[in-house]
C-alpha cells in the first residue's frame, strides 16, 4: 500500500484509515478535499491514514468489494465502515462523532484488559498488524488469481500437447494412404516409360490419363489435409481471411464432385443432383467453399454404406441468401451431437477408428460464418445426416 505523503503516520493510532483514489480526472478535486478535510481532523484527533490507488494495486479494491471510488474505509476498530459516492465529506461529518466514540471505547478496553491480564501483547499488537493484515489479504488474493490463470495455462498447454500426439498418431495413419496411391501411380508411369520413344510401353492412353489423374488427385487430398490442420490452428475466427468474388456455387459443386468422382464410384454409391439451373451466384471465396463442399462431400462418401445415396441440393431461400444442401443415407447424426461435431477436434465414439482429425466441421462452420453465413445439420428421410449452409446472393 502507499502511505500519504503529506501526512504523517502514527504506528500508535488505533483508528486506521484507508483511502481509495483513481486517476480520472473528475476525481482529483473530490479526492483533494477529502484529504484537506481530513488533514484538519487530525490536527485534534490522530489516526493513520493511508492512500491506496486502484490503479496500481486493484486486488485491495476487489478485496474490499469496491465498486466505486474514491472511497474512505475505516479499517479499525471493527466493524469495518466504508464512505463511497460523491458525498464523502458529508457522510464523514455525520459518522465522524461515533467513529470517535468506537475508539474510545476500544482504547479504554484496551487499557482495562493491559490491568487485568497478563497476556497482553496480542492485544496490544492487533491495532498495529490491521493495516498489515489488509496487505497480506490482498496480496494472498492475487496470488490466488495468478495461481488460478497459471492453471488455466497448464490444461491449455496439455490441451495442445494432446492434440499435437494425437494429429501425429493421425498424420502417421492418414497420409499412408493417399502416399501410397500417388507412389503406385507414379513408380507404374515411371517403370512403363520408354524415354528412346518418348513414351509409354504396355500402357494405354486411358490408362495412363487416369494414373496421371489419381496421381495429381492424391496430391490435392495431402495437401486439403495439411491445410486443414495449418487452418484448425488458428484460433481467432475474426482473422479468417476470405477473399469473396461473383461465384457459381453450382457449378463449384459439380467440379468436387468429379474430383471426388474415384472415391465415391468405388463404394457403387449413386448420386442424386438437385441444382437449379437458375441458381443465383453467391459472394463468396471460391477456394474456402470449396473446402466446405469437399468436407462435406468426404464425410458423405465416408459414411454412406456401398450402393447407398448421397444428396447435393441448392435451394433460392431468399433475396439475399443461397442454401445448399449435402446429404447421405448413413448411420446420420445423434439429436445430442448436432451442435457438438462442429467443435474443434470432436468426434463422435463410432468415429474413432475412421480416418480424420475431427477439425473438419469446424473448419467448415469458421469459414461459413466468415462469409456471414449459416451451417447446420438435421436428420434426412433415410435416416443420414443432412448437411446444409446459407452463403449470401452476388448483388
Amino acid at each position: 500500500m502507499q502511505a500519504s505523503q503529506d501526512q504523517p503516520i502514527s504506528s500508535e493510532a488505533p483508528l486506521q484509515l484507508l483511502l481509495f483514489v483513481d486517476g480520472r480526472p473528475k476525481s482529483r478535486q473530490q479526492v483533494q478535499r477529502i484529504r484537506a478535510y481530513l488533514k484538519e481532523l487530525q490536527a485534534d484527533y490522530k489516526f493513520e491514514l493511508q492512500i491506496v490507488d486502484v490503479g496500481q494495486q486493484p486486488y485491495l479494491a476487489e478485496h474490499f468489494k469496491l465498486v466505486a471510488t474514491p472511497a474512505l474505509i475505516k479499517i479499525h476498530p471493527e466493524p469495518r465502515h466504508v464512505l463511497a459516492g460523491s458525498n464523502i465529506i458529508t457522510q464523514l461529518k455525520s459518522w465522524w462523532p461515533r467513529w470517535q466514540a468506537a475508539v474510545d471505547a476500544y482504547v479504554k478496553l484496551q487499557t482495562d484488559l493491559q490491568e487485568n491480564t497478563e497476556d497482553n501483547g496480542r492485544n496490544a499488537s492487533s491495532s498495529k498488524s490491521s493495516i498489515r493484515s489488509v496487505a497480506l489479504s490482498a496480496e494472498l488474493l492475487h496470488l490466488s488469481d495468478e495461481i488460478f490463470r497459471l492453471k488455466q495455462e497448464k490444461e491449455q498447454l496439455e490441451e495442445q500437447l494432446q492434440f499435437k500426439d494425437r494429429v501425429i498418431a493421425m498424420l502417421a495413419h492418414d497420409l499412408r494412404n493417399p502416399l501410397t496411391a500417388t507412389a503406385i501411380a507414379i513408380e507404374t508411369l515411371q517403370s512403363n516409360y520408354n524415354p528412346d520413344k518418348a513414351g509409354f510401353e504396355r500402357l494405354t492412353p486411358t490408362t495412363t490419363t487416369n494414373l496421371f489423374k489419381q496421381a495429381r488427385n492424391q496430391t490435392r487430398i495431402i495437401d486439403r489435409m495439411i491445410t486443414d490442420l495449418l487452418q484448425a490452428g488458428r484460433n481467432n475466427e475474426r482473422e479468417f481471411p476470405v477473399k469473396p468474388q461473383k461465384t457459381n456455387l453450382g457449378q463449384l459443386c459439380l467440379d468436387v464432385l468429379e474430383e471426388l468422382s474415384d472415391r465415391y464410384a468405388a463404394k457403387s454409391l449413386k448420386v442424386e443432383k438437385d441444382i437449379p439451373k437458375d441458381l443465383p451466384q453467391v459472394y463468396a471465396d471460391p477456394e474456402r467453399i470449396r473446402q466446405v463442399l469437399i468436407n462435406l462431400l468426404d464425410n458423405a462418401i465416408k459414411y454412406t454404406p456401398e450402393g447407398g445415396t448421397i444428396s447435393v441440393a441448392g435451394l433460392h431461400r431468399t433475396t439475399q441468401k443461397v442454401q445448399f444442401s449435402i446429404g447421405d443415407t448413413g448411420p446420420g447424426i445423434p439429436e445430442e451431437n448436432r451442435d457438438r461435431i462442429f467443435e474443434n477436434h470432436f468426434r463422435l465414439e463410432r468415429d474413432e477408428s475412421k480416418e480424420g482429425y475431427g477439425i473438419g466441421l469446424c473448419l467448415c462452420q469458421r469459414i461459413i460464418r466468415a462469409h456471414y453465413g449459416q451451417i447446420w445439420v438435421d436428420s434426412s428421410p433415410s435416416n443420414g445426416a443432412w448437411f446444409h449452409f446459407t452463403l449470401p446472393v452476388y448483388m
